[in-house]
């Protein structure tokens, strides 16, 4: 079983913060990833790189999945993921991330990563990549008042 938490981003230590996932929108529509070696969707995110400020990932990553140009980027909250998964190897480690949320204005015409499209949807997916962890990240932005 997956547990995840939220709090503020100052409870977290900014070292510890490794991951930046943004809920993304354009023009009333959820923006969606499709990786190139999966058959679901998820939301913009990744790692963060060395040397990289948390808000200097979330841009970078919401650039290269998305092809975003244009886009408003605001933090929503600090959240922890404990339990087995991808990145964690047992049911007691525990690892941290950022949320945002993004309004895109405008996209590159081509991708230049490992998503192979993006899809632009009113309605949430039913095959989420991390159904354990995705759907409470909006659940909670909406929660806190960034997503209406």
């Amino acid at each position: 079983m997956v547990e995840v938490r939220f709090c503020e981003q100052e409870e977290i230590e900014d070292r510890l913060l490794a991951f930046a996932v943004i809920l993304a929108r354009t023009e009333g529509k959820w923006v969606f990833c499709k990786h190139r070696e999966r058959d679901t969707y998820e939301v913009p995110g990744g790692h963060r790189e060395k040397g990289e400020s948390i808000l200097e990932t979330a841009r970078r990553e919401l650039r290269e999945e998305t092809g975003a140009i244009d886009f408003r980027l605001k933090p929503v909250c600090a959240y922890s993921v404990k339990g087995k998964t991808a990145v964690n190897k047992g049911d007691e480690d525990e690892s941290f991330g950022m949320l945002f949320v993004a309004d895109i204005f405008s996209f590159e015409k081509e991708l230049h990563s490992e998503i192979e499209k993006i899809v632009l949807s009113e309605n949430l997916p039913s095959n989420w990549t991390y159904p354990d962890i995705q759907p409470k990240l909006l659940a909670e932005a909406t929660r806190r008042g960034y997503l209406g």
